[in-house]
C-alpha cells in the first residue's frame, strides 16, 4: 500500500467532499475509492464518478493514479 499517497488522497476528498464517508485503498497507480454521502443524492452514477474524478484529475494527470475504481453511494444505497 501507497500510505503517503492513499493518506492525501483521502485528505483531499475529504475537504472536497464534506460529511461524506471515504475509503481509499489502493498501491502501485491502482486505486479504489469509496464515497458514501448525501452530496449524491439526485445524481446518477455517471454524475457522482464525474464528481469525484473532478477531485483527483490532478493525479490521473500527474501518473500518481493509473487506474481508478470508484463506487459513490448515498447512505440509503448501502
Amino acid at each position: 500500500m501507497d500510505v503517503p499517497i492513499i493518506l492525501e488522497i483521502q485528505d483531499l476528498l475529504n475537504k472536497k467532499l464534506p460529511n461524506c464517508n471515504i475509503k481509499v485503498e489502493g498501491s502501485n497507480g491502482h486505486f479504489d475509492i469509496n464515497v458514501t454521502g448525501e452530496i449524491f443524492l439526485g445524481l446518477n452514477s455517471v454524475k457522482r464518478q464525474q464528481l469525484v474524478y473532478q477531485i483527483i484529475n490532478e493525479y490521473i494527470k500527474n501518473g500518481t493514479i493509473h487506474a481508478v475504481s470508484i463506487k459513490a453511494s448515498t447512505g440509503d444505497e448501502l
